[in-house]
């Protein structure tokens, strides 16, 4: 069941983007995974603990947040689970919240749902620890939080070129329509962008889905069906980390970046 971590404080939210619409304030990270195609490096450490430019991805990702001054954040844990919560505990910002998943492995869409109590009735951020990027000269972040409409949007998607980014070993994801809505990609056809592994999402969603254990990517198609899925292209180079060889080429971009 979900854990509160008390001995980390809240952090400040004062950064958070000003904006028409009210900006998400608790982040879902997943950090549940096995980690299967990081192996042997995942054989003793979890995927979210392994390091790319001398950090930890979940570091990276939760350092993004704390920049912008998100409060919370919910990590859902399984494998491996005390090291990733040790680790987690050093953290101040943003506040931590542990969804322990260690009885079962729910998949992200079950990982949602069991951290419903802690994520709330408000939209959210969803984050995978492998989403990884050389951030442009704004916040991807706070650009994504900007351009959250509830009226139109029901999940809004940072999105990365296909062709430019590192490490994309499969067709693609979606089409980008002008008025920033997505649609999903057509069998047969490569899609010109992919899903950089970062979102915001509406709680309700996922309130009455009777299962336990379902994936998260359905509820994507299923909005994109409604024209209630939208997307933000990412400002900057997206890397997937999602084998040994790909820290390799995160590494060399990230030298390149800072020369």
């Amino acid at each position: 069941m979900p854990s509160d971590m008390n001995s980390i404080p809240k952090a400040a939210s004062a950064a958070l983007p000003a904006g028409s619409h009210a900006c998400p304030h608790t982040a879902m990270v997943f950090a549940a995974g096995l980690g299967a195609r990081m192996r042997p490096l995942t054989e003793t450490t979890p995927k979210p603990l392994i390091k790319v430019g001398g950090k930890p991805l979940i570091d990276h990702m939760l350092d993004r947040f704390a920049a912008i001054g998100l409060p919370q954040a919910v990590v859902n844990v399984h494998y491996l689970a005390q090291q990733i919560k040790d680790h987690l505990a050093t953290r101040t910002e943003p506040h931590i919240i542990i969804s322990d998943e260690s009885d079962l492995l729910l998949d992200q869409g079950g990982g949602i749902k069991r951290a419903l109590p802690f994520l709330g009735k408000d939209p959210f951020f969803i984050c995978n620890t492998d989403a990884f990027w050389i951030e442009g000269p704004h916040s991807n972040i706070e650009r994504l939080a900007r351009a959250w409409d509830p009226e139109r949007m029901d999940i809004l998607l940072l999105i990365a070129a296909t062709t430019s980014s590192e490490g994309i070993d499969w067709p693609g994801d979606f089409t980008f329509q002008p008025d920033g809505r997505l649609k999903k990609r057509e069998e047969r056809f490569v899609a010109p962008f992919v899903y950089a592994g970062v979102g915001i999402v509406k709680p309700e969603l996922f309130m009455h889905e009777p299962r336990d254990v379902f994936p998260l990517s359905p509820y994507f198609f299923e909005a994109a069906a409604k024209d209630r899925l939208f997307g933000v292209r990412l400002d900057g180079i997206w890397l997937h980390v999602g084998t040994p060889e790909a820290i390799e080429v995160a590494e060399r971009k990230l030298v390149r970046s800072v020369l």
